[in-house]
């Protein structure tokens, strides 16, 4: 510091000054010696003649001794020729005037100058040594700033900088591995082939030097946290073991399942604190210890609902899979959730467990739900276009209000416009009827059909009671039962024959259904099964007896690979009692279309009056596989499909009809678009059938 100090001064220029003595020391001439006397002072004056007097005179006043005459101090002087004139005040307004302000110039910087294009550049190239034999020289590339810049660089100033921070970078991702003790070194030099000739597309290599050290291992792994129940049940959730490498990414996921796991299993406020790896250099291990507040074990209690209300607490306690006093299960807190937004009546809805403060007989303390409710629009327009040959265009539109009787009560108008069919239908729906996943509707029906099979003018009455499935909420068991009374005119020959032969159809039937799904995906399955039974008992009010239709339906899908899906199905249907005279055209059983036999018209399969219409059957047997490959959005899909209907009350299985055909596929984020085109094979055409049929929907073929 004191050399600094006198460095400093040594720099300050100083004026020297001489200051006399206030106290004469004992060296000092006596005060009454002259310095000088008078002959040497006046020898040393100059002559008077040769003095010029200055520019500006200088006045100088001196204290007159007391007793001295005053002195005349007037100095007559003369200016010289070349002295100055003296400086007078100019009346220029412009230069008296302000200057402008600054803002009034144009200081934008000429960009025209300095461009990307003309900036120096330079390439290099990039070595890293030492990343290979612990499998992270991938990862390295992807967050690297040598790799980010492509070779080139302004300067190697600029390569130095990417360089410090990839050395940074390899040391953060060698400790995320258990390499505590690495080291990474950087060289920057002119690169050369192994003949030492410099090579000509780079200017400079980097060239990063990596040890890695040895690996850490997981020494003690102890939690810190107050007692639970099972005692085990934190480490058991900690699937960390002594020995294993301390790898980041291992360690991060193992406190993710320590707070899943806890609140799995009754603690819902539990909370996963800091970590802490205490190394030993000598051993290479680190003992870890977590700290975990684990919050009161807990129960379910009761329900609470805040914010713009679609319903109330008590429609949310059906909507439940738990009971009161149930152990805290964070998965049934999810599922709640998830039926809630399964109902469409919401914008945003949150489900949050709240301390109750209130502790029973085991010391747990009884949690309630609060449901943060914010609903949205209940009202919904719909409208759906089809094409399939034999079903021809049908347009369908439908109205709804979701809510209109709360909770859940909707209702629904649902209007179909078609060349082949036309209907309207009202229909009221309960969801979540006093139970989860229960619904009740009561609909009103009128329509008028018209096919090649059939022509009918149709009124009718039902009701159902079910556990079906959505896209939002796919289940593996769903069910269905109820009731339908329908009253009908039908005749089986067109409308001519209609007007003067139709008969009429009284008939209340009892359907119901089962079905069991463990596909993946209600509209794209792509791996899994189905398997269906539909049994329908109904009675003919007119007098023309009674009988039982039943249809199965199965399917299997199989993935090849990533993009691709075999998929296949087969169909069965039979009507047992009655005549087929009996039983209403409507209600027989028929085979062709979209939906069954591709290739052929829709219900065109099966038994034939003297016109070739078909009169439908009491049985039929399909079967269909598909092809699904897919590429993007789109897919490709080649399929072979077989069925017949027969007269008699269980399939033959005889004069098997066969289609071919190619679908194209355009997958969407509802479900997949499926055009289909399929015609019969030759050898089996019969007159009257398509040479091409076209079938246009939503959702793959089964």
């Amino acid at each position: 510091m004191t050399v600094s100090v006198v460095a400093l001064l040594m720099c300050v220029p100083v004026q020297a000054q001489t200051v006399p003595s206030a106290t004469p020391t004992a060296q000092s001439a006596p005060e009454d010696t002259p310095i000088i006397n008078d002959a040497d002072f006046d020898v040393a004056l100059p002559p008077l003649e040769e003095t010029v007097a200055p520019a500006l005179p200088v006045q100088t006043e001196a204290a007159p001794a007391p007793d001295a005459p005053t002195p005349d101090t007037t100095i007559a002087t003369e200016t010289p020729e070349d002295a100055l004139p003296p400086v007078t005040a100019t009346e220029d307004t412009e230069l008296d005037a302000p200057l402008p302000a600054l803002a009034g110039y144009d200081v934008q910087p000429n960009t025209a100058l300095v461009t990307e294009d003309v900036l120096p550049e330079i390439r290099y190239a990039t070595v890293v040594d030492g990343l290979h034999e612990v499998a992270l020289n991938d990862e390295f590339k992807k967050l690297s700033s040598l790799q980010s810049g492509k070779g080139k660089a302004v300067n190697v100033t600029m390569v130095r900088a990417r360089a410090t921070e990839d050395e940074a970078l390899i040391l953060r991702l060698l400790k995320s591995e258990g390499y505590y003790d690495g080291t990474v070194t950087t060289t920057i030099t002119t690169p050369t082939d192994k003949s030492g000739t410099s090579l000509p597309n780079a200017t400079v290599q980097a060239h990063i030097t990596v040890v890695p050290g040895p690996a850490y291992r997981f020494g003690l792994i102890m939690a810190n946290a107050n007692p639970t129940l099972p005692p085990d049940l934190i480490r058991n959730a900690l699937p960390l073991k002594t020995g294993d490498q301390i790898i980041a990414t291992q360690v991060l996921a193992a406190e993710a399942n320590v707070s899943v796991v806890m609140q799995q299993s009754g603690y819902p406020f539990s909370k996963v604190g800091t970590r802490d790896i205490l190394l030993d250099g000598a051993k290479l291990t680190g003992d870890y210890t977590l700290e975990v507040d684990t919050g009161n074990r807990s129960r379910f209690g009761g329900f609470k609902s805040e914010g713009s209300e679609a319903f109330g607490a008590d429609h949310v306690a059906v909507m439940t899979r738990f009971r009161k006093g149930d152990l805290y299960d964070n998965r049934q807190v999810d599922d709640l959730r998830e039926a809630l937004v399964a109902t469409g009546l919401f914008r945003s809805v949150a489900v949050e467990p709240v301390a109750t403060g209130t502790f029973g007989e085991d010391g747990t303390e009884y949690v309630d739900l609060l449901v943060h409710q914010q609903k949205g629009p209940a009202r919904t327009l719909a409208a759906e276009v089809g094409y399939g040959t034999g079903e021809g265009f049908t347009a369908t539109a439908s109205w709804q209000n979701r809510n209109l009787f709360p909770p859940e009560g909707a209702l629904i108008v649902t209007g179909a416009l078609g060349t082949k069919t036309q209907d309207l239908t009202t229909t009221f729906r309960r969801s979540n009827a006093k139970k989860r996943d229960r619904t009740f509707q009561l609909s009103a029906s009128a329509g008028h059909n018209v096919y090649d099979s059939y022509e009918a003018y149709t009124v009718g009455f039902s009701g159902l009671v079910s556990r079906v499935s959505t896209p939002l909420w796919q289940k593996v068991w769903t069910w269905s039962y109820g009731f339908d009374i329908t009253a009908s005119k039908e005749a089986t020959s067109g409308l001519k024959d209609f007007l003067g032969e139709a008969d009429s159809f009284y008939v209340a039937a009892l359907p119901t259904k089962l079905a069991y799904d463990r596909s993946d995906s209600l509209l794209n399955p792509a791996t899994g099964y189905r398997a269906s039974a539909e049994v329908t008992p109904q009675i003919s009010l007119s007098g023309g007896g009674s009988s039982v239709r039943t249809i199965l339906d199965a399917s299997y899908y199989h993935p090849m690979g990533a993009k691709a899906v075999i998929a296949a199905r087969t169909r069965l249907g039979f009507v047992v009692g009655g005549n087929l005279e009996d039983i209403a055209p409507s209600r027989r059983l028929y085979a062709g279309g979209g939906g069954s036999v591709r290739g052929y018209g829709y219900q065109q399969l099966g038994p034939k009056d003297d016109t070739l219409d078909p009169t439908g059957g009491l049985s039929f047997f399909e079967a269909s596989v598909e092809y699904r490959y897919r590429f993007g959005d789109l897919g490709i899909v080649p399929f072979i499909d077989i069925g017949q209907a027969y007269t008699s009350t269980t399939p033959s299985f005889k004069d098997l009809r066969v289609g071919v055909g190619i679908g194209a596929r355009m997958y969407t984020n509802f479900g997949p678009i499926r055009i289909d085109i399929a015609t019969p094979v030759k050898r089996n055409k019969e007159a009257g059938e398509p040479l091409i049929a076209l079938y246009v929907g939503i959702g793959q073929a089964f």
